[in-house]
């Protein structure tokens, strides 16, 4: 009897092991493994094995939360499947050599708080489908080969800390809705191609740490408002078709800048001061 009782408690805990994650998810996973050349990765899958025990994923209450796969040779195309993985809060594919577009099926991740598809080799346009994401903080898109303008539905993200956008070839303006970003820490939007003038309603951005909005083709002069910006403790806006050139300055939380002109009158520094 306590051999056949033995035998029942190994079968459910095998058959436990195994059916702990759906069919949808585990074939979104397969998807995702055979669409960016899973066996060359530098941590593979044993897709014999099961799912927890796949290298980057972290399962909470048998569902899928975390995929963390920096640095492994993904090569290849997003596959659409990955929509299907509703409870991810977590998506990390930075340094890798995923090409293709960005899938607009990402906007079912409604629980995702992280999107990381950095330093790959993503082309199109940004999805103006992850605007539905509205539990996302950080939004890493930067060194890519992403096209177009910064679609206005991103500005809806209200929950959003870090938007990194830059290096890529965007165009147009940046939105003057980006006041709605309020919780915004780290802005970057370097390296593309965007007209226009710096929004004064970045001086809303009362949380705003870092700004970075060098090598465009941006116009006009850089808003005495950002006077206001508090927390500000790093400004980039060099080579730019400015009015006058800046000098982009980095310190460690200083309590807010001010704008000097320089001797020369052909240049404007930024420097750090203490207010009242």
């Amino acid at each position: 009897m306590k051999t056949i009782k033995l035998l029942l408690i190994c079968f459910f805990v095998t058959a436990y092991s195994f059916a702990d994650i759906s069919s949808t998810e585990k074939d979104a996973l397969i998807a995702l493994y055979n669409a960016t050349n899973g066996s060359n990765w530098n941590a593979t899958w044993d897709l014999s094995k099961s799912v927890d025990t796949w290298y980057g994923i972290k399962i909470e209450n048998d569902k899928i939360v975390e995929i963390n796969l920096p640095f492994n040779n993904l090569e290849g195309q997003l596959p659409q499947e990955i929509g299907s993985l509703v409870s991810l809060r977590i998506l990390n594919f930075g340094f890798n050599k995923i090409s293709g577009t960005i899938p607009t099926s990402i906007k079912n991740l409604t629980e995702l708080t992280s999107l990381e598809l950095f330093m790959n080799r993503l082309e199109g346009t940004i999805p103006s489908e992850l605007g539905e994401l509205k539990k996302l903080e950080s939004l890493k898109l930067y060194s890519n080969n992403l096209t177009g303008t910064i679609p206005t539905e991103l500005m809806g993200l209200t929950n959003l800390k870090e938007l990194l956008l830059g290096s890529n070839f965007l165009t147009g303006t940046i939105p003057n809705e980006i006041y709605q970003l309020s919780k915004l820490e780290k802005l970057s939007l370097m390296d593309n191609k965007l007209e226009g003038q710096i929004p004064v309603e970045i001086a809303q951005l009362g949380q705003l740490e870092e700004l970075v909005l060098s090598s465009n083709k941006l116009t006009g002069d850089l808003p005495m408002e950002f006077i206001n910006l508090k927390n500000l403790n790093t400004l980039m806006v060099s080579d730019n078709n400015l009015n006058q050139e800046y000098i982009s300055v980095s310190g460690n939380n200083p309590p807010g800048i001010m704008l000097l002109p320089l001797q020369n009158q052909s240049a404007t520094a930024i420097m750090d001061i203490e207010k009242e």
